[in-house]
């Protein structure tokens, strides 16, 4: 007995469904811990990204594959019947790679100044990936006293580029592409 044009449709989808990621094992990278606050002369803004690591990105991580977080934070100016004014827009990347010779990780922050910072523990490689503290956004004295304004940040994980044959040995890397909602704290200075 042939199968029926349906009966193979049907076996299509259901193939596809099955292979296809679980929603309920969506990655569910968020924002949390988010503080402005201010020394004597600058704004600063603190965060952390819970939620960033899966299994897979652990073990490829392991493997030596270097993983690259994006954070994208900018200060608008609030302002009524207008459009809000944006005074700083800024990008930073912390870069994490894996030396399985010496059994070190070393995580390049791009918005400190000095040398990478190597650690022995997978768990704090992870922590200083996902973690922004005293991130310096502006000199206060570009704020005006009494305005309103407004931080808003997100993070991502940045898109891999892989040598051309890394493309058909790691086609699991895509499955672990972040991007946190855009979050927003208001302010007045």
């Amino acid at each position: 007995m042939k199968p029926s044009l349906n009966s193979k449709a049907c076996a299509l989808i259901l193939a596809i469904l099955l292979v296809m990621q679980n929603p309920a094992q969506a990655q569910d990278a968020r924002l949390t811990d988010i503080i402005v606050t201010n020394t004597r002369d600058d704004l600063l803004v603190y965060l952390t990204v819970e939620g960033a690591f899966i299994e897979k990105m652990n073990n490829a991580i392991l493997s030596g594959v270097p993983t690259t977080f994006s954070f994208f934070i900018s200060l608008y100016q609030e302002r009524n019947l207008w459009l809000d004014k944006e005074i700083a827009d800024i990008t930073i990347t912390h870069t994490l790679k894996y030396n399985n010779l010496k059994k070190e990780f070393i995580v390049k922050r791009s918005w400190e100044n000095g040398d990478p910072l190597v650690t022995q523990s997978f768990d704090e490689a992870r922590k200083l990936m996902t973690e922004i503290d005293s991130l310096k956004i502006v000199p206060l004295r570009v704020l005006e006293k009494g305005k309103h304004y407004q931080i808003r940040a997100k993070a991502e994980l940045s898109k891999l580029t892989l040598p051309f044959y890394l493309h058909y040995v790691l086609f699991f890397v895509s499955l672990w592409d972040f991007e946190t909602d855009l979050y927003t704290i208001g302010f007045v200075y």
